[in-house]
């Protein structure tokens, strides 16, 4: 474990390197190890892909103290608890997300095949920033793998859905971007007189369902 000081009352504590489901579960397990005994002295906890932040109170706890505390809990690397499935339906190619025939034309596939491919897996939720709402899912097949735009959009329309890498994502609001917009989400993601204001939390899963125009409108979307 490495610990590294995160500002005056947080540390981030780094338990691995890779985007990886195993290293993820061990990053759940430590948050779910530390919560019960710092529940007084902790503000909050944020898991993310291969780290835990955590944000104290310096009046109740010395950085020494939290820091050796840290260094007591021993965990293995293991699965993620299973987490909840959201599935979200993806008007793919809609307007306002028009990399799809892109992405298609540099995986050598039809777009019909990216659809499939897209929509064939649960995505981990590894992490949520960015943006408020904002979940970064993983992994999506290899074969859909496409770098960032050179030059990011000025506006991405709230509910577009991107892929980057080999991470892929839906924009809860609108706002710059360089992900390559494949789709459209109906849904509201973001919503600050809710609680939890977002439907996801780190370790649940999404599975994106094809749908048209038609039930894009049903559900409340705007083209």
């Amino acid at each position: 474990m490495e610990i590294r000081t995160a500002g005056e009352n947080a540390l981030i504590a780094y338990l691995g390197e890779a985007i990886d489901e195993a290293v993820l579960g061990r990053v759940q397990r430590f948050a779910a190890a530390l919560a019960p005994r710092l529940g007084r002295e902790l503000t909050d906890l944020i898991p993310a892909y291969h780290s835990l932040t955590l944000v104290y109170h310096p009046q109740r706890i010395r950085r020494s103290a939290l820091v050796r505390l840290l260094r007591e809990i021993d965990l293995e690397d293991a699965p993620p608890p299973a987490g909840r499935l959201h599935e979200l339906p993806v008007w793919y190619g809609a307007p306002g997300a028009p990399d799809l025939p892109r992405v298609a034309e540099r995986a050598g596939l039809s777009e019909a095949e990216v659809v499939a491919l897209h929509s064939n897996t649960a995505y981990r939720v590894y992490a949520i920033g960015f943006a408020p709402g904002f979940a970064y899912l993983g992994l999506v097949d290899p074969r859909l793998a496409t770098p960032r735009l050179a030059t990011p959009r000025l506006r991405v329309p709230a509910g577009a859905v991107g892929i980057a890498d080999r991470q892929t994502a839906v924009y809860p609001l609108p706002s710059p971007g360089g992900w390559n917009l494949i789709g459209r989400c109906p849904l509201p993601l973001f919503d600050p007189r809710r609680t939890p204001p977002t439907p996801f939390a780190v370790g649940d899963r999404v599975r994106f369902r094809p749908i048209g125009e038609a039930e894009f409108r049903a559900l409340g979307g705007r083209p």
